[in-house]
């Protein structure tokens, strides 16, 4: 081809120009994205996660469990999502900027998780469906251990009936896995109220607009 440099050329450009765009412009504007300090309440949002709970979204990203669990909020105009008692407020990006893999998902077979904590579930709650499993949701067996009973119950054993009770004489106490994930799911609490995330209101003609 008598033009092929100037069309590879061309195409590495237009490919540079885009990544640039589109990849850099991104990085470059949510790059210098802070907390939110309000004056307020003396706080900075969003906190970080703890120890054990950065460990626990290490244990949900392994399970793979964004194949079914969303933790975006869509706005009010894209979904039902505050009807369904997911979130008061859109998912916006400073969420997730002390967050080094953010688990945003990709379909919706289970709730989205982004604001699970507000829900208030309780670690107990979490355990038993994880081991348990349901019609919607796979059982993590794995992630637990039937031990034998010697002296007093673990305190953070748990108390399936039927089929799944234990052995008599054993008890089933969750791994270290397990407790690290049910510790990150009882962080998930995106209900702060950044102006971002304020919906835009067109203001009427004379008026300035609302946010």
């Amino acid at each position: 081809m008598k033009n092929g440099p100037f069309l590879l050329l061309g195409l590495f450009t237009a490919l540079g120009v885009s990544f640039a765009a589109i990849v850099l412009g991104a990085h470059g504007q949510l790059g210098r994205l802070t907390p939110f300090y309000d004056d307020a309440e003396s706080q900075a949002y969003p906190q970080r996660m703890q120890g054990v709970a950065a460990r626990g979204q290490l244990v949900y990203a392994d399970l793979g469990c964004a194949a079914c669990h969303t933790q975006q909020v869509r706005r009010p105009d894209y979904g039902n999502d505050k009807a369904r008692g997911w979130g008061e407020r859109q998912s916006v990006a400073r969420d997730y900027i002390h967050q080094p893999r953010p688990q945003l998902g990709g379909s919706r077979l289970g709730p989205d998780l982004a604001n699970y904590a507000a829900r208030k579930p309780t670690e107990e709650a979490i355990y038993g469906l994880l081991y348990a499993g349901s019609a919607t949701h796979p059982s993590y067996r794995f992630l637990f251990q039937e031990r034998e009973l010697v002296g007093e119950r673990s305190a953070k054993a748990i108390s399936p009936t039927g089929a799944l009770a234990p052995k008599p004489g054993f008890q089933i106490v969750p791994t270290e896995r397990a407790q690290t994930l049910a510790a990150y799911l009882l962080t998930l609490n995106n209900t702060y109220d950044y102006p971002e995330a304020r919906p835009f209101v067109a203001a009427k003609k004379g008026e300035e607009p609302k946010k």
